[in-house]
């Protein structure tokens, strides 16, 4: 299990991460459709009872296109309902505790936002990092923007693990990210928020297809 998931991340690509929405099983399938290769369920707001509830429907859209379903945060709910990652952030429990958690199969990631917390990821253990924001965000009100130039030190320094730029990416920037040594990348409001998600997903991943970088 754990070696199908971790071939099948790094094959990944194109990541969207959502919230809880009335319409979150449609959408989902149409980012599928587009070409999105993962899903993060990310909502802080939503009881563990409406996560559950949300997090069984996607799983099976994700498998059914062979992609990977993440939770955000919660190892616990992660392992509930049988996700194959969960994301972690800077401020929660380290990579190693998280792994006696969820056994070795889970994949685990994790957030940077500096070049020294992406040294300490790349030795930590994680499966995957994020690297950003690129450029401020209000999913992430508060932090500040960590721009391109950090997009290519990871080009440089992530040492062959895979990582995603995230943060403020739409389909008038991402050439930029791509310029910048990315070849993977987080995407949320630009398809979540679009009026065809399955079309917005397809043109990231058009533009992926086509991208150079590290």
């Amino acid at each position: 299990m754990s070696g199908h998931r971790r071939e099948r991340l790094s094959r990944s690509r194109l990541y969207f991460v959502t919230d809880l929405r009335p319409d979150i099983e449609e959408l989902v399938a149409q980012a599928l459709t587009g070409g999105v290769d993962m899903v993060q369920l990310r909502d802080k707001h939503a009881s563990d009872a409406e996560l559950l509830d949300a997090a069984g429907c996607l799983r099976e859209r994700c498998r059914e296109h062979e992609a990977l379903f993440w939770v955000n945060d919660r190892p616990d709910l992660a392992l509930a309902c049988g996700a194959d990652g969960v994301h972690l952030g800077q401020d929660d429990e380290p990579v190693p505790v998280v792994r006696e958690q969820v056994g070795p199969d889970m994949l685990i990631g994790l957030s940077t936002h500096t070049p020294e917390q992406l040294r300490g990821a790349v030795s930590s253990g994680a499966d995957q990092l994020s690297v950003g924001p690129v450029r401020e965000t209000p999913t992430k009100p508060g932090r500040a923007a960590a721009g391109l130039s950090y997009v290519a030190h990871a080009a440089r320094h992530a040492a062959g693990r895979p990582w995603f730029a995230i943060g403020g990416i739409d389909l008038d920037n991402v050439h930029e990210v791509i310029d910048a040594g990315a070849t993977r990348i987080v995407v949320v409001r630009a398809i979540r928020d679009a009026a065809d998600p399955r079309a917005a997903a397809a043109a990231f991943a058009r533009e992926l297809a086509g991208g150079t970088g590290a």
